[in-house]
């Protein structure tokens, strides 16, 4: 099983090297990572895919971004947003990850978009850190969103991402601590297993990944 960080935010987002990333994920037993604004590269071992994050919430804006910014052996990433963006962002053949739905509004990836994403192999991503880092009603909240989309994802079987939306090499953390946390939200071990090596299942190491945010 080939494992990977779906996403983490190297200098100057972050406030660690790219190297320092890569280093930190071959000694927490990662084969790849996901950095988004990185490159297309290998360090210590570890297999680095430049991530293309877009923040946008009209889909002409989504693919205008994509054309743009996107290159060979990228991974597109899109934040969600409202019911019909989220459907229709799936739907761009570009499009390899929809992530942030526990931002988005209520119900705002539902059964379609479920089924979208099954049909156009789009990866739901998981992003840790709010489990991790909220506290209280907000954390709660998360955990009622990431549940819901298990149960999206039980009935459909769409891929799924986890990522530790690290910004520093201290937010990072292992599989074996994903698979922990994944648990507190009723992910089976076999579903973050699958949910880990999706990126490597789902795209051919040549071919074009993209990430839309």
């Amino acid at each position: 099983m080939i494992t990977t960080d779906a996403a983490v935010h190297p200098y100057p987002a972050g406030d660690s090297s790219l190297r320092r990333m890569a280093s930190e994920a071959h000694e927490l037993g990662f084969d790849s990572i996901v950095a988004i604004d990185g490159q297309n590269t290998e360090m210590y071992g570890v297999r680095v895919i430049r991530g293309v994050l877009i923040s946008e919430n009209q889909l002409k804006n989504v693919i205008g971004q994509v054309r743009r910014r996107s290159g060979k052996g990228d991974l597109v990433i899109v934040n969600a947003g409202e019911t019909a963006f989220n459907r229709s962002v799936i739907a761009v053949k570009e499009v390899g990850i929809l992530r942030h739905i526990h931002k988005a509004p209520k119900n705002s990836f539902d059964h379609v978009a479920a089924r979208l994403a099954s049909e156009r192999g789009v990866a739901i991503d998981l992003d840790l850190h709010p489990v991790i880092h909220m506290k209280g009603p907000s954390r709660q909240r998360v955990l009622q969103k990431y549940r819901d989309i298990i149960r999206l994802h039980t009935r459909y079987r769409f891929p799924l991402t986890v990522s530790s939306n690290a910004y520093s090499v201290l937010d990072m953390r292992s599989p074996d601590e994903m698979k922990s946390i994944c648990r507190v939200f009723g992910m089976s071990g076999q579903d973050v297993d699958d949910a880990l090596s999706a990126i490597s299942r789902l795209f051919n190491p040549g071919s074009a990944v993209k990430v839309v945010r």
